[in-house]
């Protein structure tokens, strides 16, 4: 038998327990020893697969973390050139003006713009082998879709023979829920600066009304108590848009107050009900209403609504810098360009400006503003849209020579090329037009 085994049986035959106890101690604390190291490896294997699942959890988290990152910074920066959209709604707002619901194609997120901005559709019609571009401003507050309402424009009163707008005649007619439109992203200079507090006074005129409904429902979705003078003119119910909306508005928000103008009421319209005021929007009116002139005034409509206004708040005393326009198409007011000085008025008027696919040089007139009013004085056409720099037709290849830009454009032109709409030339200048 071994003898560490006989030494403790002996210890015990001779009545010495102290050594047989000790053995016994000890043993247990072997067990235990063991028992916790047992238990150790199996917290640490918990543990590790603790860990792991943690991981894989966090690194989930991150991934989706990157994800909405990348998805938001995607639509704060717009996106660049073409992206498609769906027409989620289609609505009849009043006689031949139809709102239009646009949703990314792609589910992706949007651009939260600023109130007042416009997109820009290039539209392929049938029968046209040109695109047709244009540009209609957003009529909603920033949400998860895009709104543009968009008036039929027919033949002016006084030429019938004309055709009807080809764009907006395309819309109203032809476009239809669930059609895939080409759009650029939200642009223009022409916004409601939310961050300020200053009280406004915004001015529409027929669909002019689209981008102050924008500014305004702005307001009331920021939950600003910001003072806001909403002026609407059209001629009667018929021609009233997006009436319950504005209704609305109004109602809910008691720092937005409306007055509609209504130049020629119907049999059906109510004073009170309709409409506040019979007849035009005048600054005769704001000096009726509004308690001073010391407000920021935007407005959009007609060329003559605009010049009406713009011309009757100047003289009203409202500095330039105070009233903000919109200047869509060249019967849209114009804001003053800045003009040249003697001697630039000198050195303009010895430069030459050559159209050369027409092979026509014609000196240019320092009068004439910018090149595409311009060309078109001179029997040259160019393609033109927004006539703010924003769209991008009007842009023509320069040849040789150098312009100047009497604005900053929305996005900087192409290399060798200039948006002819808001430039002029600065020395001898051929272009590809």
């Amino acid at each position: 038998m071994n003898a560490t085994l006989i030494q403790p049986l002996h210890a015990f035959a001779r009545g010495d327990l102290s050594l047989l106890a000790g053995l016994v101690v000890l043993a247990g604390l072997s067990a235990w020893l063991f028992l916790e190291a047992a238990r150790a490896g199996w917290r640490l294997k918990a543990e590790r697969g603790q860990s792991r699942a943690t991981l894989e959890k966090l690194r989930a988290q991150t991934a989706e973390v990157r994800l909405r990152c990348r998805q938001a910074g995607e639509a704060q920066a717009g996106w660049n050139g073409i992206r498609k959209f769906s027409v989620a709604k289609k609505t009849v707002e009043c006689e031949d003006v139809c709102a239009f619901y646009l949703k990314p194609h792609d589910g992706r997120p949007i651009p939260a713009f600023k109130p007042g901005q416009y997109l820009t559709f290039h539209l392929e019609l049938p029968g046209r082998d040109k695109t047709l571009i244009r540009c209609y401003s957003l009529s909603d507050s920033p949400r998860d879709y895009y709104r543009v309402t968009i008036k039929k424009e027919k033949a002016p009163a006084d030429r019938p023979d004309l055709p009807p707008g080809a764009a907006s005649s395309y819309f109203c007619d032809a476009v239809k829920e669930g059609d895939i439109l080409n759009v650029k992203a939200p642009g223009g200079h022409f916004f409601l600066d939310m961050a300020q507090s200053r009280a406004v006074v915004l001015i529409g005129g027929g669909v002019g009304v689209t981008p102050m409904l924008s500014m305004a429902n702005a307001i009331a979705a920021s939950g600003s108590k910001r003072e806001a003078w909403f002026f609407l003119g059209v001629r009667n119910r018929r021609d009233h848009i997006h009436k319950a909306e504005l209704e609305k508005l109004a109602a809910e928000n008691e720092n937005i107050r409306l007055h509609v103008c209504y130049s020629k009421p119907g049999e059906g319209d109510v004073k009170g009900r309709d409409f506040q005021h019979e007849g035009r929007v005048t600054v005769e009116l704001f000096k009726e209403l509004l308690p001073s002139s010391n407000f920021s005034y935007y407005l959009c409509g007609p060329g003559a609504f605009m010049k009406s206004i713009t011309e009757g708040l100047e003289e009203w005393g409202v500095p330039e810098g105070d009233v903000h326009f919109e200047a869509f198409g060249p019967a849209t007011v114009k804001k003053k360009a800045v003009a040249p000085s003697a001697e630039e008025t000198v050195h303009l008027a010895r430069i030459n400006v050559t159209f050369g696919r027409l092979g026509k040089t014609v000196r240019w007139e320092p009068s004439a503003g910018n090149l595409l009013d311009f060309a078109r004085d001179n029997g040259v056409k160019i393609d033109s849209g927004c006539c703010a720099g924003g769209c991008g037709t009007c842009l023509v290849a320069i040849k040789s020579g150098e312009v100047t830009y009497l604005q900053k454009p929305d996005a900087e032109p192409e290399a060798g090329a200039c948006l002819t709409c808001i430039c002029r030339p600065k020395s001898h200048l051929v272009l590809d037009a």
